[in-house]
């Protein structure tokens, strides 16, 4: 997610508790028969999972008692702004003997839920839908929920910082989807909070002339005797529910090679093919740019999807980012800051994946920092100018907006979540020195690939790669109420603070 381009530019400690294998007990060896598998006791009761992970800012995000292994999506879309049936099914492993669960699931009309084929009760409670199977679930076994809806493609909620309104974000002749932060649940029901990921399938029905598209790969297009066509997209890679992107419109795909024969695939409403081209054909140097400095691209493809909305919001789908028209119709240099940007999140933020939600200054501030440092090199404003900004009104975000591993759920995409977070990660290079900075970049995006992790990850990482204990020093930066002093740069001082 970029924060609009005036000034810019996604906590409390929280690790995920790891679960302690029992050996299993065994017997002497010798001619004997073996002896019985000892008891352990009755099965434990089944129990509701929990109707959220605990995340301290989003408690209710996410659920308890299993994990997906893969969500199947079915979108019969007719027009826009108009109610389209809908479908989800989810398979899943229960991680606990279960005698209901929760999903992510918030508006639509809901029609109908199946566990295993066999009809569920479900009620609502807010955004959270809660199920209970026609019998318990035991522990470890596999199952299959099927929830049939009517969507609403009008469905939206705003937020009053850099994302404002999310959820379907309607087109003139379609819609794109900004689930970023807990909007995917207005689209489909799921497990969502940015730890949680799964691969998705994609089944998209749309009239003749319009044209979907999805995270992943196209596998298949079938035209239906009654000439409507059916779009299948797999995202290839597992994808957190927040970073799903599904759109629909009168669209032309742009195909392309990116570095080392990666496929590019640009989607572009049809009359913005041209005009908006100069600036498409740059991401072969930004993916290049960046492969130097952080390592190789983590997905299987990439591209860039031009947003036909007034809302000036760009987007880290994964593998293909949403970039608002505006955008890409004007300035260069502010151009390249939100491709390089978005295209950042890929490695952190997508590829390495928030642990909770306080997390987000490792992604967001990743995110600005190598936007920054590349527009100093192309042509942008001096990377130390930026910096020693930022450094100036430090604390008075501090004050407005909570220290950079310390934000509220209001406050969690404000400013120092961008360029208040980009001046952390400047202070560490300039603690440790460029290459060494270098280096624990590249170490963090190749140890947690595909993986989440979060704030104290990031300073044991650093530390280890630096051959120093940087705790006391990061600590300062991202949970001080006051900006500590910018190494090399005695003479940076902060703004007064005002109430």
């Amino acid at each position: 997610m970029t924060l609009a381009l005036a000034l810019t530019g996604t906590g409390v400690l929280a690790g995920a508790a790891a679960l302690a294998g029992m050996p299993l007990p065994h017997g002497p060896h010798g001619p004997a028969a073996p002896a019985p598998a000892p008891s352990l006791g009755p099965a434990p009761a089944a129990a509701p999972g929990a109707p959220g992970i605990g995340d301290p800012l989003m408690p209710l995000a996410g659920n308890g008692g299993y994990t997906v292994r893969r969500y199947t999506l079915d979108f019969d879309w007719q027009a826009p702004r108009t109610p389209f049936a809908a479908g989800a099914t989810i398979n899943a492993t229960a991680t606990q003997s279960l005698s209901r669960f929760d999903l992510d699931f918030a508006g639509n009309t809901l029609r109908g839920v199946t566990v295993d084929g066999a009809p569920a009760a479900a009620v609502r409670d807010g955004d959270e839908l809660v199920v209970t199977a026609p019998r318990p679930i035991p522990r470890g076994s596999a199952f299959t929920v099927h929830v049939g809806y009517t969507a609403d493609p009008t469905q939206h909620r705003h937020r009053d910082d850099a994302i404002q309104d999310y959820g379907w974000v309607p087109t003139s002749d379609g819609t794109v989807v900004c689930a970023q932060p807990d909007g995917a649940k207005m689209i489909f029901p799921a497990n969502d909070h940015p730890s949680l990921r799964a691969p998705v399938t994609f089944r998209i029905t749309t009239p003749s002339g319009l044209s979907a598209v999805a995270n992943g790969r196209l596998v298949e297009r079938v035209r239906r005797p009654d000439g409507r066509v059916r779009w299948t997209y797999d995202s290839e890679q597992p994808v957190a529910a927040q970073l799903i992107q599904l759109a629909i419109g009168k669209f032309a795909f742009v195909d392309g090679t990116g570095p080392h024969g990666l496929p590019l695939r640009d989607v572009v409403p049809a009359g913005l093919v041209s005009d908006t081209e100069s600036y498409r054909s740059l991401t072969p140097e930004h993916l290049a740019w960046l492969e130097q400095r952080l390592g190789p691209y983590p997905f299987r493809r990439y591209g860039v999807l031009v947003g036909d909305t007034d809302l000036p919001v760009a987007l880290e789908t994964q593998s293909l980012s949403v970039v608002p028209k505006d955008d890409l119709l004007g300035d260069r240099v502010d151009a390249e800051r939100n491709l390089v940007h978005e295209l950042t999140h890929h490695w952190t933020g997508d590829s390495v994946g928030l642990r909770r939600w306080s997390d987000l200054w490792l992604s967001e501030g990743h995110a600005r920092f190598y936007e920054r440092l590349y527009s100093d090199e192309h042509g942008g404003v001096n990377m130390e100018s930026t910096m020693r900004a930022a450094y100036e009104q430090h604390d008075q975000w501090r004050h407005d907006e909570g220290a950079p591993a310390e934000p509220t759920r209001r406050t969690l995409f404000k400013v120092m979540r961008y360029d208040g977070s980009a001046l952390v990660l400047y202070a560490l290079r300039e603690k440790v020195g460029a290459e060494t900075f270098e280096r624990i970049e590249r170490t963090w995006v190749t140890k947690y690939q595909g993986r989440s992790a979060g704030t104290r990850e990031f300073v044991a990482l650093a530390s280890q790669v630096a051959g120093e204990d940087l705790a006391p020093f990061l600590t300062a930066w991202l949970y001080g109420p006051d900006t500590p002093p910018m190494p090399g740069h005695p003479d940076w001082r902060t703004d007064p603070v005002e109430d």
